[in-house]
């Protein structure tokens, strides 16, 4: 279970400066469209529904604001014993996002089909209450 070293901060870092290499995305892209090929799966990533499935039934665009995000992952390190400087987790915040939006091989984008989920003022619950609406719905719409 590699949960939580895939939340790890220098890990989201180092994952986002790798990304930006074409050589990687493009080996990824295949083993991605492999795993992925026969559905029911849910995969999390900056550009899963614009770049490695554009065609997946359900697609959501998950946000909150920068100080949001960098508060609860401040909270995720203080949970987990660490230390942090919330200050700094922003700052990260904000120039990762920079990073990922401006890379010039698949960019971080909101799919123009993609629903848009901005939890800055929900909480998991909720968030998982929206999804699993509407990917319900989908389904309905879909026959499935």
């Amino acid at each position: 279970d590699v949960s939580v070293q895939i939340r790890d901060q220098a890990m989201g870092q180092g994952a986002s400066r790798v990304s930006a290499i074409p050589g990687v995305r493009s080996a990824l892209l295949d083993m991605q469209r492999i795993q992925g090929s026969e559905g029911g799966v849910v995969l999390e990533g900056r550009d899963i529904g614009t770049v490695v499935f554009p065609d997946a039934e359900a697609k959501f665009f998950l946000t909150a604001s920068p100080v949001v995000r960098a508060e609860r992952r401040y909270q995720e390190l203080v949970d987990r014993g660490q230390t942090a400087e919330l200050e700094d987790i922003i700052r990260e915040v904000k120039e990762r996002d920079t990073r990922d939006s401006q890379r010039p091989v698949a960019p971080l984008k909101q799919a123009d089909d993609a629903e848009l989920v901005d939890s800055s003022n929900l909480d998991i619950e909720e968030v998982v209450i929206r999804i699993v609406e509407r990917v319900r719905a989908i389904e309905v719409e879909l026959g499935v």
